[in-house]
This record gives C-alpha cells, sequence and structure tokens, in this order.
C-alpha cells in the first residue's frame, strides 16, 4: 500500500494486516471515509468491499464467513439508524459466539462541526451503548493515534475463546482528518491471541476415571465442532468407551454414519445413562429433558442419579441483559476449557487408564452392538418414511431433504444453512467436519440468506457445493440479500423451504387453541403466508438470479434441483428452487 494520507487509510491498512478479506456494508455518510479508503486507497483488496442492501445482511454475511474461515470478516455500519438494524445480527452471532468485527461511523462529536438536523439525530453518547449487552467489547477511539491499538485490541479479543462479535465506532472527523504526524503501526504478530485454555490436569483425570469406570457412558456435543480439528478425537473417545454420542446441532460434531450416533433418539440410553460427558453443551436443561407443551413443565430424561462432566468456557462469557446462559443444571464436575485442546487430553488419559486397570472389554463391545442395532434401526426407519412420501401428491418435509441429497451426494458438499426441520441429517450422509455450520444462534429471523453468503463467499474458491435450505419466513426478513448473492456472483444453491406459514407460530397457535378449546382453523390468522401467495421464484429473477418453481409436485422436483444445482457448479453463480412443501 501507498503511505496513508486521511485516517480513514490507517484504519484500512490496519484491516488489511489484520488479514481482513472483507468488508461488507449498506452505504452511509458516516464511515465515507473508510468506504473511500477500501476503494481507492486499498484498491478494494484485503479488505474487499461486499455490497449489500440492510446492516442486517452485513453483520449475518460476516456471521456466516467467519464459521468457515475460522476468522473474522468487517461488517461497516452506519451511525445509529445502522447499528439498529444491525442489531439482531449482532444478537444473533453473540448467542452463536462467533467473532464478527462490526465498525461503525458517527457524526462528529465535536459539536461545532455537526450539520445541522441530521448529524445531530445521527449521533450518539455513547453509540456502543446500544449494542454493549451483546458484544465482547466496544471502543470509540478518542483520537488517530488509538485507532491502532483499539482495533488490534478488537479482533484479539473477538478471536479470544469464547468468541463473540465486537464493535468499534470511529468519528467521522478522526476518518477525514489528513495525516499530519506518522501514526507507528505496531507489529501484528505481538498482539495474536492468547493460546486456548487447557484443563486442569487433576479434573480431567478425575473426568477419565468417571467415564471409565461407567456402565453406561454417554456423550452430548452442542458447540465443540467450531474447530472442526476436534470431531475425529470426539470419535476415538465414543469408540473407545462405546458411548453414544447425542448431536445437538450447534455445529457439525459428530458423523451420523457412525454406529455409535444416536441423534435423534436412543431415548433408552439417556435414561440409563450413569455418566454424561457434556461438550460446550449451552443449554445442559434442553439436552436432558422436554417441555410439555401445555404445562410447560420439564420431563427429564436422564436420571438425578447421573453424574454430569461438563467441559465448555459457557461461564467464562455471561452478561446480564440476554438470559443466553441458560438454566444452570447441576454439574459433578464442570470445567473451563477449551474443548479443542481438553478433548485431545482426556482421551490419552482414558488410554491411560483403561492400561492401568486392564479393563475388560466385553461389556463395551456389547454396548457398543445395542447402540448400533438402534442407530441401524432409526436410519432405516427415517429412510422408509421418506421413501413412503414419495407417493404423496404434496411435497412432504422429507422427500424435499431426500431429493436434495440425490442431486448433492455426488459432490463436496455444505450445508450452510437449515436441515428441513431435522430431515438432512437424517437422511444425508453427513461425514466431514465442515459439512454443517450449525444455525443462528440467538433464533433472530433473517439470519438465513445473509450467513449462507457469507459461508459461500468463503468457499467461492474451494469448489465446494454450498447449499441453503431457507425457510421461507426466515428469507423474507432479508430478500434484498439476493441482490448481493447475484452482484458478487457467489455459487449458493437456494431451497426455498416454502410451507407458506410462519409455521412454529402456527404450531403455537394450534396448542393454545387445543388446550382453550377453541377453533384450529384460526390458527393461521396471523401466521399464514397466503392471500396473495409469494412468488419467490419471480422474486429471484427480479435480482438477477436463476430460479425455478414454484415446484409443486414431487415428480417435478428432482429435475429443477438439478438444473440450478448445474448454473451454481458450471456458471459459479446463485440459484433459487422454491418448492411447495407440506408444514412438516
Amino acid at each position: 500500500m501507498r503511505e496513508p494520507k486521511f485516517g480513514s487509510d490507517l484504519i484500512v491498512e490496519l484491516l488489511n494486516k489484520l488479514g481482513i478479506e472483507y468488508a461488507a456494508f449498506n452505504p452511509g455518510a458516516t464511515f465515507r471515509g473508510i468506504h473511500d479508503s477500501i476503494v481507492n486507497y486499498g484498491g478494494n483488496k484485503n479488505p474487499e468491499v461486499i455490497f449489500c442492501c440492510h446492516e442486517e445482511i452485513s453483520v449475518a454475511i460476516a456471521h456466516g464467513y467467519a464459521k468457515v474461515a475460522g476468522k473474522p470478516m468487517a461488517a461497516i455500519t452506519h451511525d445509529i439508524v445502522g447499528l439498529q438494524h444491525a442489531s439482531m445480527a449482532i444478537f444473533n452471532a453473540w448467542c452463536d459466539r462467533v467473532p464478527v468485527l462490526v465498525l461503525g461511523g458517527t457524526g462528529p462529536m465535536d459539536t461545532t462541526r455537526r450539520r445541522p438536523w441530521i448529524d445531530w439525530v445521527h449521533t450518539a453518547l455513547v453509540q456502543g451503548n446500544q449494542v454493549r449487552d451483546y458484544v465482547k467489547w466496544d471502543d470509540q477511539p478518542y483520537n488517530l493515534r488509538s485507532v491502532p491499538h483499539s482495533l488490534i485490541r478488537g479482533y484479539r479479543i473477538a478471536m479470544t475463546e469464547p468468541r463473540a462479535p465486537v464493535y468499534i465506532c470511529f468519528d467521522v472527523t478522526i476518518q477525514e482528518e489528513p495525516l499530519v504526524e506518522t501514526v507507528e503501526l505496531p507489529n501484528i504478530e505481538r498482539f495474536l491471541p492468547p493460546s486456548p485454555v487447557q484443563a486442569n490436569p487433576q479434573a480431567l483425570r478425575q473426568a477419565a476415571q468417571m467415564l471409565v469406570k461407567a456402565k453406561s457412558p454417554i456423550i452430548i456435543a452442542d458447540h465443540m465442532g467450531r474447530h472442526p480439528e476436534t470431531v475425529p478425537h470426539l470419535i476415538a473417545l465414543a469408540e473407545l468407551l462405546s458411548a453414544p454420542v447425542f448431536d445437538r446441532g450447534g455445529r457439525f460434531n459428530f458423523p451420523n454414519t457412525h454406529p455409535l450416533d444416536l441423534t435423534g433418539g436412543g431415548l433408552d440410553f439417556l435414561e440409563q445413562a450413569d455418566v454424561v460427558l457434556a461438550l460446550d453443551v449451552q443449554d445442559l436443561q434442553g439436552a436432558f429433558s422436554r417441555l410439555d407443551p401445555q404445562t410447560r413443565s420439564k420431563v427429564y430424561h436422564i436420571s438425578p442419579q447421573a453424574k454430569i462432566i461438563h467441559i465448555s468456557l459457557n461461564d467464562m462469557l455471561v452478561h446480564s441483559w440476554a438470559s443466553d446462559y441458560h438454566y444452570l443444571e447441576p454439574q459433578d464436575l464442570p470445567i473451563s476449557a477449551d474443548t479443542s485442546v481438553a478433548l485431545p487430553e482426556l482421551l490419552n488419559l482414558i488410554r491411560q487408564e483403561m492400561e492401568q486397570k486392564s479393563s475388560t472389554t466385553k461389556d463395551r463391545e456389547e454396548r457398543f452392538a445395542r447402540i448400533r442395532e438402534t442407530h441401524d434401526n432409526l436410519r432405516r426407519k427415517w429412510r422408509e418414511e421418506a421413501d413412503r412420501a414419495s407417493s404423496k401428491e404434496k411435497i412432504a418435509t422429507s422427500f424435499l431433504a431426500r431429493e436434495i441429497w440425490e442431486v448433492i451426494k455426488n459432490e463436496d458438499w455444505v450445508l450452510v444453512n437449515g436441515t428441513a426441520r431435522e430431515w438432512a441429517r437424517r437422511l444425508w450422509d453427513w461425514t466431514k467436519p465442515y459439512q454443517y455450520l450449525g444455525g443462528s444462534g440467538g433464533a433472530g429471523l433473517g439470519y438465513g440468506m445473509g450467513a449462507s453468503i457469507g459461508a459461500a463467499l468463503a468457499h467461492r474458491h474451494s469448489g465446494k457445493v454450498c447449499v441453503n435450505i431457507q425457510a421461507d419466513g426466515d428469507f423474507l426478513m432479508t430478500p434484498s440479500a439476493l441482490w448481493t448473492a447475484a452482484h458478487h456472483k457467489i455459487p449458493l444453491l437456494i431451497v426455498i423451504f416454502n410451507n407458506q406459514s410462519f409455521y412454529n407460530s402456527e404450531e403455537h397457535q394450534l396448542r393454545v387453541a387445543r388446550f382453550r378449546n377453541r377453533p384450529l382453523e384460526n390458527a393461521p390468522i396471523g401466521t399464514h403466508l397466503s392471500d396473495p401467495t409469494i412468488d419467490y421464484t419471480k422474486l429471484a429473477q427480479g435480482f438477477g438470479i436463476h430460479s425455478e418453481g414454484p415446484v409443486r409436485k414431487p415428480e417435478n422436483l428432482r429435475g429443477a434441483l438439478a438444473r440450478a444445482l448445474y448454473v451454481v457448479k458450471e456458471k459459479g453463480l446463485p440459484a433459487l428452487v422454491d418448492v411447495l412443501c407440506e408444514p412438516r
């Protein structure tokens, strides 16, 4: 890069040195200096502009990108109003513990330099207050000399486990003032995030002893797979113990083809468990119980006598504003550690413990056989259900998942968003840690399209086929994300799971109506997306995207998907298929 001449040039140079490849934003006046510097000083490269039509999309793109790349990209927001638009997506990334570098501009803090009206209504004291409860750190540098350490610290904090978004706001004056003195840029290599936190050795050895002695151990994993290299260690540990694994789906944690995978079933093994190893489980109560939909009382599947070992960093990042810390379940051996380093060590300790005890393998072999039988029966039942659905007049959710699988199963694929109500995990072969990225974290609508684009952006040159099973209600929050996908030529297969409803809410209305003995036929009022019916195909065409549908008949689905896949693979462009489905 050339010698920086303005404050915003310095900001862009720092982003480059931090390895920020992309900056997603909807243009705004309060960061016009940074915008100009990215394009003209930096040559629109490292970072490169990803042009969005809404700030929620900008942050969601950075969210999805970080899940794939393992590092942040920048999402830039225009002062108060842009930050307000972005706040839902920032909350999603917070709950999902994903590093996003949210940058912002503000009107001049020097009131004598503000334009009448607009600079006043778009300037806050202090702007970070708006998102402080769901970012890990925020800052608003006082002057240009403060900028380098602010950005470097923000990057370091975001990338230190447990990871989460940070927000840094730059006064428009700081961005646009000429550099009148040299601002020394620190050596980035000396400010890298710290090494991951290892577990207490004594606690790990105790965990190993408990697991080796257990008669019916089980493993529950949630966000462990955020470090994909940890997955093989979990496979080895489960095989060593002959322990069934239940994947909560925060990330890809365990292959569904493995005979020890009992995700979505295996209730008997949960009830019989005497030792539970939980790995990065954010909601232990949700893992251990279900909610009676009428009485809202908890029905537990785990015995009160079961010993609970939990390795996580959950207690290291708790804010009071949002209750994303969940219910506090009893734990017999809580261990604060990064599972990426704790799990390999636990595996070694279990091997040592087994060698010292000269433990018999007969019980574990018999347990393995029982788990395999349950696993095989579950997979068989799900395949048969999907096969039966092929004869239905309408497209069933299971059939939708099956047909997508038939089209992509020979590709190197990544499911970047959606699971068709878990049918993708039941019917597809999930064997590689990168194949599924988890959900939104905060369950805020509007995540799917942006995060899918961000993930596909990170995979753009990998040759992988990125698939988004996109819920229709979630899509309607951020439909202009299609323009960003088309404009930047992001190869992405978008399958609209179109059940013409905000169906989660419709089910809630049905439950309430049944409990109160009221007409069920009124449940679609205020939840059903009809009259008029939305034509997602025409909507996508309006954004310049190849689209097909609405596909109504089962026999027409595979061909439409195959043609869309051709556009994604051979042309390197996004393609959309609108599929009218049954609600479930």
